[in-house]
């Protein structure tokens, strides 16, 4: 999971391959899942859980150093940009995938499997992407490694930032109300997955565009809700500042 969630280090080859073996473990535990009785949505939010401490969460002077200096807004800005294109390559992903096993009706039987894959990856992606604008925005989340991988995923399944004076924040995470939240995401987030069933390449464009424009409201909604939670952000990196080859990227 930890490769699936770093964008831009992995070929698309290897991203295709490293997500096919996710799509075969899930569909070995849904299997399991469904002999137990298990329901679709509280197996995927069970999944989930179990995957959520083991996203790679960097602090914010990695996060700069990974981001070429980059400080405050432009840090935020760089992050989101980031994000939006690794759900657009799981999206397309998914569909190019898919449209290939429109050309081969047995292989359909596998598609779940792949469908919840693609969603599980794109969870995580946008966990981290929200847990790595706290940092940058300052917002501290206390707790153990596990606490804060919980508080986080209790956030990303109500689209909202945490909000640091709230003593229930990171110990209530997963009440009852909380885990049906998650449940509903991720089963609102597999839905939107479904639109990578279209013939040919459709799918793939379907699934890309839907993953950017999702990932990107998400971190729309976190940064205004941090830069009122939290302290004051830092000021953005002067332009001087930055890498020559990076202001190239930045502007517009």
């Amino acid at each position: 999971m930890g490769k699936l969630t770093a964008p831009g280090e992995l070929e698309p080859a290897e991203r295709r391959r490293l997500l096919g073996r996710l799509a075969k473990a899930l569909s070995e535990g849904a299997k399991r899942a469904r002999a137990r009785g298990a329901g679709r949505g509280r197996w995927l939010a069970d999944v989930f859980l179990n995957i959520a401490p083991r996203i790679p969460i960097r602090d914010l002077h990695t996060l700069s150093e990974h981001h070429h200096g980059l400080t405050g807004e432009q840090l935020a800005d760089d992050l989101v940009r980031t994000a939006q294109k690794a759900t657009m390559t799981v999206g397309a992903i998914g569909g190019a995938l898919a449209a290939a096993e429109f050309a081969a009706p047995p292989l359909l039987l596998s598609a779940p499997a792949q469908l919840v894959a693609e969603t599980i990856v794109v969870a995580a992606i946008e966990v981290k992407l929200l847990a790595e604008l706290h940092e940058v925005y300052g917002v501290r989340v206390e707790g153990s490694g596990a606490q804060r991988a919980m508080a986080f995923t209790a956030a990303w399944a109500r689209q909202r930032g945490i909000d640091p004076l709230a003593p229930t924040s990171v110990t209530l995470a997963l009440g009852t109300a909380t885990k049906t939240a998650l449940r509903n995401r991720l089963l609102r987030t597999l839905g939107r997955h479904l639109t990578t069933f279209g013939p040919f390449l459709t799918g793939a464009i379907a699934g890309g565009a839907l993953n950017r424009v999702a990932t990107k409201k998400l971190g729309e909604a976190v940064r205004e809700d941090l830069r009122i939670k939290g302290p004051a952000a830092p000021p953005a990196t002067p332009q001087a500042e930055i890498d020559p080859q990076r202001r190239r990227e930045l502007d517009p």
